[in-house]
């Protein structure tokens, strides 16, 4: 977001895991994408892509652009597209005079909402956090309730109570936690304590402490002296999410692509986790990050909505708005004698692979697994407990439920962002959103992508790369990213190719290598 300003948050301290976890990460100009995986399989991708951000959590400070009484609402200028809204019960007063010396008003709000208007004025400078992200025509939904999340803790400005977990049940273990907080935290800053700090040491609370605390303090210094509307803190910036969520002990190594964002990455560590700095490396290499660790190869089944099993049996996934349903078949695997065996195996192979793909495309809410009908209870409890091994690593909030009489299993999942397929596609033209197909974005960065991999085959040679008339338009708007090639390749529009295609010629004679290079 223009004017944002990303700081340093909390670094995540889970355990380290016995098999081994790779973090890479790729950085263009475009987007930023990190790949998570472990023992070599991708089960986490997170793009970032650089005009399509999601501003939940984020701070801003806005500004008042029109006071509606019959409402009880405000609309607040916050730089978004649209204004964003401020419902009167979400107004705080926290901070409604943080930039006024004058007057400062009473502390409380009057009970009747159309009064809003003695508590805001257009033009006022205000501090408020994104709860909703924008919907349809529909502006980001408002609150004045400032906080910064970590692992463990959440930090409320200008508080003072300390909130633990409803599902820490043990008194002692609630009485250590608030013993804690109590001798580390500053009396103007309030605490909730998350279900996972559980556990935790003393040590763990006061990094986390002083993480947040130093990240509110930064954001303070720039609400002071910036200009409304800006973001002063983005909370689901990937440099942020990277290092609080995924980031940690349990992470063999950090591969990074770019240079200055490894600096950025390390700059944080030295405040936070400075054990961790050893774990970061650049990559050096000629060929593409993603390419070397076949990670573009593995990103291109996710489009696919059934995946093979090792045993040759096979999962369908199908989306709806409502609902994910998982099918599990066997498909040509037979097994060796026991048909109770084979289901058994199918359905242990499948139950691990639905976890991952959970995980990988992002699906949330209902999800409604259709496994292969099984008689023996004891089968059932081992392909349960898979599943849930499975998404005990996950870091969205999940719950699976026991077989139903139908043979169904229930998982809910609670959304954390757009799903991967979202992100990576637009609603086909064709079909009127029934289906989808590649983003423009992301065939453009096909074809960056095939121009890198295939650079030292294609040296002081003239290529014209032919695309679809929308999407010449589309790279025709973002030429820079194309400028280490600009005298040595020409774009032309062929309305026969279909518009998440491209056909790379070599001039002169016009020769296709579209697939010497894919």
């Amino acid at each position: 977001m223009n004017g944002s300003i990303s700081y340093p948050i909390i670094w995540n301290n889970m355990k380290k895991d016995s098999f081994n976890t790779e973090i890479i990460v790729n950085v263009h100009p475009l987007e930023k994408r990190v790949a998570v995986l472990e023992d070599n399989r991708l089960v986490e991708l997170f793009v970032e892509r650089r005009d399509k951000q999601n501003p939940v959590g984020n701070i801003y400070k806005g500004t008042v652009k029109d006071v509606l009484p019959g409402m009880g609402a405000a609309f607040i200028e916050i730089g978004l597209e649209r204004t964003a809204f401020l419902h009167y019960s979400d107004i705080v007063m926290d901070f409604l005079d943080i930039y006024e010396n004058e007057n400062p008003r009473v502390r409380t709000n009057p009970d009747d909402s159309s009064q809003i208007g003695k508590l805001l004025k257009p033009g006022q400078e205000i501090v408020v956090q994104v709860h909703k992200g924008p919907i349809g025509s529909k502006g980001a939904r408002l609150t004045g309730q400032i906080s910064i999340p970590g692992k463990y803790l959440v930090l409320f400005p200008n508080k003072n109570k300390i909130a633990i977990s409803r599902k820490i049940y043990s008194q002692g273990e609630r009485g250590r936690i608030r013993s804690i907080l109590s001798s580390i935290k500053d009396p103007s800053f309030g605490l909730i304590v998350r279900t996972e700090a559980e556990g935790c040491d003393e040590e763990d609370f006061k990094n986390e402490y002083k993480a947040l605390a130093k990240t509110w303090r930064l954001i303070e210094k720039q609400l002071k002296h910036a200009k409304a509307p800006i973001c002063v803190f983005e909370e689901n910036a990937l440099e942020n999410y990277l290092i609080r969520d995924l980031f940690g002990d349990h992470v063999d190594r950090l591969v990074v692509d770019d240079k200055s964002f490894a600096r950025s990455i390390i700059s944080q560590l030295e405040d936070i986790s400075p054990d961790l700095i050893d774990n970061v490396e650049v990559y050096k290499e000629d060929s593409p990050i993603f390419d070397a660790w076949a990670i573009e190869k593995k990103i291109e089944t996710v489009f696919h909505s059934r995946i093979y099993l090792p045993s040759g049996g096979n999962i369908k996934i199908e989306q709806t708005e409502a609902l994910v349903a998982i099918d599990i078949n066997t498909g040509s695997f037979t097994g060796k004698s026991h048909y109770d065996e084979t289901v058994r195996k199918t359905n242990l192979e499948a139950a691990a692979e639905c976890a991952r793909q959970i995980r990988l495309r992002d699906l949330s809410g209902v999800i409604i697994i259709d496994f292969i009908d099984m008689v023996d209870e004891k089968h059932k409890s081992e392909v349960l407990d898979m599943l849930k091994k499975g998404l005990r690593r996950d870091r969205a909030k999940n719950k699976v439920y026991s077989f139903t009489e139908l043979g169904l299993v229930e998982v809910t999942r609670k959304r954390m962002r757009s799903t991967l397929i979202a992100n990576f596609s637009d609603p086909c033209p064709f079909c009127n959103g029934s289906g989808r197909i590649i983003s423009k974005d992301a065939v453009t960065m096909r074809i960056y992508r095939w121009l890198n991999r295939s650079d030292y085959f294609i040296k002081d040679k003239t290529l014209r790369i032919a695309v679809h008339p929308d999407l010449l338009s589309h790279i025709r708007q973002h030429e820079e990213d194309f400028v280490s090639y600009k005298d040595q390749i020409e774009f032309i529009s062929d309305s026969s190719i279909r518009v998440d295609q491209f056909k790379v010629y070599r001039l002169p004679g016009m020769e296709d290598i579209t697939n010497k290079f894919s």
